[in-house]
């Protein structure tokens, strides 16, 4: 019997790259690298928004058209190509102006849009929280608001009635102000959410809990990197920004103190700032955090432009100079010689630790490293003598602390233990003299 045949109903799209010749990141004998690399990028995005891509035209100038960002004759050339192939759809990788997205709209008798609208579509996608929904609506909004054009020259009446006759609003004027007063609504929303969010994180600090944030490229693996240490079961995807909605989970680390760490949003090159205001109240909590594990793909070979794109945004948000821990991700993909000769280039010098989420490699001395560098509620070694008919007090010890020593002499529980700083402070009652002293753990420096 003849199978069905498959229809890939995916919409097919055309991406347009340009690159400026005085402005790329000039390799030898290929001036448009960087583009190159951008389009790539675009192409990814594009799958990820669900769209097969077709093809791709990259030209490189000497200044963009102001009118049509690639010029007359390019345009006809890309008419043409959409026509041949049936393409209905045509992204630039670049931010249009409203008056470069309507003639290029004109030009090729194709939709257009930018990377920009791209990014919105697939965050819209994958928003899943009500406050994800209200930040996607809010960067959608900003971002039609100045790029609403007239359909026509038909105009509406205020109402019926004596006053109200004549030529009214303007069908643009009124959608405008409809979009200001729903941009409104949503600001006041999303102020809910922060300061809902800001009380939730009060209820947290008053525990002294540290927080660790994850941050990274988008598809770097942070997702697969905190389903590995909290096993709490979040989406995984190789699409970009599977993970929109922040979710955080507590573990524990060697010394047995508890803290939590939370899973952002990727980032990307050229992150629209409309998109970093509208997504603030996610991105508070890298702003909380006081350590960030930032998240490379170490078998990615432009890791480290992805590296200092992450840096961009993170001197944004005002935490570059928090407490980071570099955490090479993704080594299962990397040759074992490869992988060697970083890992000796690298020594113990650098805040760096070599993991495979997917395999596991590499985890417990991240850990350990996460141990060493929070500085948050920091171990402390404590001697303490507390009666054997305290079970709460000595469970607290075993269950929070790692207990070096212990023995029972005349009714008390002698014990030798690294303590959590907080809880510590708590046991001061059954302290003894000698007091407490710093841990070697907690001296060491990552």
């Amino acid at each position: 019997m003849k199978k069905p045949q498959v229809v890939d109903r995916r919409e097919r799209v055309l991406l347009v790259g340009v690159s400026l010749r005085k402005n790329s990141r000039v390799r030898p004998g290929d001036p448009s690298a960087s583009a190159r690399d951008s389009l790539l990028e675009l192409e990814e995005l594009a799958v990820s928004a669900g769209g097969r891509v077709e093809s791709a035209i990259l030209q490189v100038r000497d200044a963009l058209d102001p009118a049509t960002l690639i010029g007359q004759g390019k345009l006809e050339e890309i008419r043409a190509q959409a026509h041949a192939r049936n393409i209905p759809l045509v992204i630039v990788d670049h931010d249009l102006t409203p008056v470069q997205l309507r003639n290029m709209e004109k030009g090729t008798g194709c939709r257009v849009i930018d990377r920009t609208q791209l990014i919105l579509d697939i965050f819209a996608t994958h928003a899943r929280t009500r406050e994800g929904q209200l930040q996607v609506e809010l960067a959608q909004l900003n971002y039609l608001l100045p790029r609403l054009t007239g359909r026509g020259e038909a105009l509406s009446r205020l109402g019926g009635g004596i006053g109200t006759r004549g030529p009214g609003e303007q069908k643009l004027e009124t959608d405008r102000r409809r979009i200001r007063d729903r941009v409104r609504k949503i600001q006041e929303s999303i102020e809910i959410v922060r300061r809902q969010r800001a009380t939730r994180r009060r209820a947290r600090q008053a525990v002294p809990l540290g927080m660790i944030a994850l941050v990274g490229y988008t598809n770097a693996g942070k997702s697969t990197l905190f389903n590995a240490l909290t096993h709490a079961g979040v989406l995984t995807s190789s699409k970009m920004f599977a993970t929109l909605d922040p979710t955080i989970r507590a573990i524990r680390l060697p010394s047995r103190r508890r803290v939590l760490i939370s899973d952002t949003v990727g980032f990307i090159r050229d992150l629209p700032p409309d998109l970093i205001a509208a997504f603030r109240a996610t991105l508070e909590e890298a702003q909380e955090a006081a350590l960030i594990v930032q998240v490379t793909d170490i078998s990615d070979p432009h890791h480290a432009e992805h590296d200092a794109e992450v840096l961009k945004v993170l001197e944004s948000l005002g935490v570059s100079n928090r407490p980071r821990l570099l955490a090479l991700n993704k080594t299962d993909l990397l040759p074992a010689e490869e992988l060697a000769a970083l890992e000796r280039a690298n020594g113990n010098r650098e805040q760096k630790v070599f993991v495979s989420a997917a395999t596991g490699a590499g985890l417990e001395e991240l850990l350990a490293r996460l141990d060493a560098a929070m500085p948050v509620d920091p171990i402390v070694r404590v001697q303490l003598r507390v009666p054997l008919s305290d079970g709460r007090h000595l469970s607290y010890v075993h269950a929070c602390g790692r207990v070096i020593h212990s023995e029972i002499l005349d009714g008390h529980m002698q014990l030798d233990a690294e303590l959590p700083e907080s809880l510590a402070r708590r046991l001061e009652e059954f302290a003894s003299a000698a007091g407490p002293a710093k841990s070697p753990a907690a001296e060491q420096t990552v």
